[in-house]
């Protein structure tokens, strides 16, 4: 059984992911359970200003004990119909092969697979199960842990003692476990990497005897529309290994909910449910061509799976192995026009049918200075650009602009071809991963925070936002959340999240997720740097400046005289986070502009599928 919390306001279709932990993304998240002795909601992610469907992330869940609810929540550039969470999440399968030293994942030079049908249990024992304890940070209480809870999904053998699932199968891990086929032993893994944008996490499981009689899997090509396609993991159900088979309906950039972006995605129309998570996809030849992670949900459409392609897959391993980490997919850093209308055209001096405009550069990416506001981007790399923002895609098909980025690693150049002024030139870039203003993942998992004489000071952030809800936030600091752009690298909105009552702090005591702007004049860059001026303050009083010119003044002395007290009083270990006991190093902000942060570049209309998007 799953518990399922559904959002009345919103009536639209939703994504689904089948993962262990949703994050923001442009549809709608949410999560379903299936816990072992007891029932726990999970965070909801409403729209904030659109309603045109969701993306839900499922895993299969179980609980020791009772654990605290989750709430209502908001993603960023969009919502989606439904909310809740489930117990397990679909996973797909890929094939490393070795060559010489290290690990090669070039689809061009991939041999067919001669694994056999689905029948040979040799194929199927490459496909495991999945078990990880979570335990994920109090974002509302930055100090502490919640309770521990532990969920299931599937993962696949890809070689050189590596294995392949979903990141948000193992997001927040303190323990992963993986099983074989019929086998009753379960053997401890490792987490190698995280994408959190793909949704790939790369696993290694050290114990020699998990890796005897198994046969890793092979990575197949990009399918074609029809291909069958065949499903295999751990969902809910049972405890064996399931498959279910069904065709491809379609290949195009898509939402990827638990990182927040935009990636190709391959559509099917198999069964994907809970605990499928991480698990392969399969074509009729034996080859994987993808991992399954999420399903769209929705009263007028119905079996619509999602599965991570393998060029998706192949750049995260090619990119942890370049660089002995994951560093993440590269953005160009632009708000987009699309030129469809004739006049628009013909305003900017385009003289054909192509090129997307360039709405806004952002102040954090190498583009700021190269591209311009008004430039028409006719090409990338030499590939035609066309006016509503794709690009040719195999023989006859078109596909996002987006695309072309990602299949970049960071640090990359690339070459565009403008048209600036009705001149046509060539201009190149270095592409980067964005700067969020707001990040949708926090890292180092456990967010930072300062504690003055009661008033909890924490960046905000979008689990934040999940665990506080619309109501608590309120619209201002949501549209800033959303919509605004970090003016340079390190920025944060740092709030107050919440007051501990004291003698020291009569009066404040009902405050709570405001945005704090300045400290004695000073406007603040973010939460290490309100740690430096509290730390070199000398003055009698700590004045904090909040929207609509609140204050809240402190003497600076009782303030610390009773911030001991304070924190033993209410069991808090620590007035401030770990990272924020190093020596603060001050963040160059030349490029900052006169615009106050905050202020919308973009309208609520303007993010999703069609329109004006983010390269």
């Amino acid at each position: 059984m799953s518990a399922v919390l559904s959002t009345p306001s919103c009536s639209s279709p939703a994504f689904k992911l089948y993962s262990s932990l949703p994050r923001a993304a442009a549809p709608f998240f949410s999560l379903y359970d299936n816990p072992l002795h007891s029932r726990r909601q999970v965070l909801c992610r409403r729209s904030f200003g659109r309603g045109i469907g969701g993306v839900e992330i499922l895993s299969q869940k179980r609980f020791s004990d009772a654990g605290k609810d989750k709430r209502a929540h908001f993603p960023p550039d969009g919502g989606r119909g439904e909310a809740g969470r489930s117990s397990s999440a679909a996973f797909k399968s890929f094939e490393i092969q070795k060559k010489d030293r290290g690990l090669v994942f070039d689809l061009k030079e991939q041999q067919a697979s001669d694994i056999g049908d689905l029948q040979d249990s040799t194929f199927l024992n490459a496909v495991v199960k999945v078990y990880c304890t979570h335990t994920a940070p109090d974002y509302s209480l930055p100090w502490q842990k919640q309770r521990q809870y532990t969920s299931t999904g599937s993962a696949f053998m890809i070689g050189n003692g590596k294995l392949l699932t979903n990141a948000h199968c193992v997001e927040h891990d303190t323990q992963v476990k993986v099983k074989r086929r019929g086998d009753d032993t379960k053997f401890v893994a490792k987490v190698l990497a995280r994408g959190v944008e793909c949704d790939i996490a790369l696993l290694s499981v050290e114990n020699e005897e998990f890796w005897k009689g198994v046969v890793p899997l092979c990575f197949g090509r990009l399918p074609c529309l029809q291909d069958a396609v065949t499903v295999v993991g751990y969902p809910l159900g049972g405890d064996t290994i399931s498959v279910t088979k069904g065709v491809v309906s379609r290949i195009e950039v898509t939402s990827y909910a638990h990182g927040a972006s935009d990636l190709l995605g391959i559509q099917i129309d198999a069964a994907i449910n809970p605990g499928n998570s991480g698990g392969p996809a399969f074509n009729d030849q034996g080859e994987c061509i993808g991992v399954a992670f999420q399903v769209y949900r929705s009263e007028d459409a119905e079996n619509i799976g999602y599965v991570i392609p393998t060029t998706v897959v192949s750049h995260f391993l090619n990119d942890y192995e370049r660089n002995g980490m994951y560093t993440g997919f590269p953005s160009l850093g632009v708000l987009l026009q699309k030129l469809e209308n004739p006049a628009l055209r013909a305003c900017l001096k385009v003289p054909s049918n192509e090129g997307v405009m360039v709405r806004r550069v952002e102040p954090t990416s190498p583009a700021h200075g190269v591209l311009k506001e008004g430039d028409v981007i006719v090409s990338f790399d030499g590939v035609q650009v066309g006016c509503e923002g794709t690009v040719p895609f195999r023989s006859t098909e078109r596909i996002a602009f987006r695309y072309l980025i990602s299949q970049k690693f960071s640090g990359d150049a690339a070459e565009l071809g403008i048209i600036r002024e009705g001149a046509y030139r060539k201009v190149q870039t270095v592409l980067q991963p964005r700067v969020h203003l707001v990040p949708y993942n926090v890292e180092g998992g456990q967010p930072s925070y300062l504690i003055i004489a009661g008033l909890v000071f924490t960046p905000l952030s979008e689990p934040l936002i999940e665990e506080e809800c619309e109501d608590s936030i309120g619209l201002k600091l949501l549209a800033k959340a959303r919509y605004s752009l970090a003016r340079f690298k390190g920025e944060q909105i740092v709030i107050l999240s919440q007051v501990l009552a004291n003698d020291v702090n009569i009066g404040y005591e009902d405050m709570g997720n405001q945005q704090v702007l300045k400290l004695n004049g000073t406007r603040l860059k973010n939460i290490r740097h309100l740690a430096h001026l509290i730390d070199t303050c000398k003055g009698k009083y700590l004045v904090f400046e909040f929207e609509e010119n609140f204050l809240a003044v402190l003497d600076r002395e009782a303030a610390t005289a009773a911030s001991l007290c304070i924190l033993k009083g209410y069991g808090i270990p620590s007035e401030r986070s770990a990272d924020l006991l190093e020596p603060y190093i001050d963040i160059e902000d030349n490029q900052v502009s006169n615009e106050e942060i905050g202020d919308s570049p973009v309208s609520n209309l303007e993010i999703g599928f069609e329109g004006l998007l983010w390269a």
